[in-house]
């Protein structure tokens, strides 16, 4: 039998995450983080394993939230290649992002930043979405100029955190609140040679789909209106998924 997500995140876990933060950090209580987590890990599904361990280290960690995230920055380790690798090798940061998803709202600048870095080693577009949904209009600029950066995983994180649908999070209606500035993003992402990222940007679609389908064809009028890339035909093929359904 296959391994489930959740048991990667185990006893033996805790432990090397521990070893990590401790040669890192002196203010980190290494016994009470094991207190928070060692004797309930197991009994957890994976979303909840993801917030006690954020939530332990957050007990355990006597720093404020930002000398937290400058000590984070230490342990993310080298960049991935590509687009690829976020559960092959960057699958043990999950917590730290979800650190920031809890804790790091009032923060914008530090976590954004963080953000954007932790994306390289992982994805962090848990952790943007209660910035997005606090300030939204901070969040769409700096969000335009990532869906041009020429790093790959932050042009795909452009797209992904503004999901309406996203996989294990609360909705998020920026997308339709700020539809013009959403546009833009996606616009600048449909010519994309990335194939995660045309992925990311028809999910998108088909989210949009589900919630507005006026919106959804007016993109897709946009896109058709000028001379197409064989990446945005695929996108709007893709994205279309749903509405090709309710149409046969």
């Amino acid at each position: 039998m296959a391994k489930k997500l959740k048991d990667y995140y185990d006893l033996e876990y805790l432990e090397n995450l521990a070893t990590v933060i401790e040669k890192q950090c002196k203010d980190f209580d290494k016994k009470k983080f094991f207190e928070g987590t060692k004797s309930s890990i197991e009994k957890c599904e994976f979303n909840q394993r993801q917030e006690r361990i954020a939530r332990s280290l957050h007990e355990s960690i006597d720093l404020d939230y930002e000398n937290t995230v400058l000590m984070f920055y230490k342990i993310l380790g080298p960049e991935l290649r590509g687009n690829s690798g976020a559960f092959s090798k960057g699958w043990w940061l999950w917590p730290i992002g979800k650190y920031v998803e809890l804790y790091g709202e009032d923060y914008f600048d530090v976590s954004i930043d963080f953000s954007k870095e932790l994306t390289k080693r992982f994805t962090s577009e848990y952790c943007m979405r209660p910035l997005i949904k606090k300030y939204p209009e901070s969040s769409l600029e700096v969000l335009k100029d990532w869906s041009l950066d020429a790093n790959e995983r932050v042009r795909r994180l452009s797209s992904e955190c503004l999901r309406i649908r996203l996989p294990w999070a609360k909705r998020l209606y920026t997308a339709l609140e700020y539809f013009d500035r959403y546009l833009e993003i996606l616009t600048n992402l449909k010519d994309d040679k990335d194939g995660y990222i045309q992925k990311s940007v028809a999910n998108n679609m088909n989210d949009l789909y589900k919630e507005d389908s006026k919106k959804f064809y007016e993109i897709i009028a946009k896109w058709e209106s000028e001379v197409m890339s064989k990446e945005c035909k695929w996108i709007i093929n893709h994205g279309s998924r749903n509405a090709k359904k309710e149409r046969t």
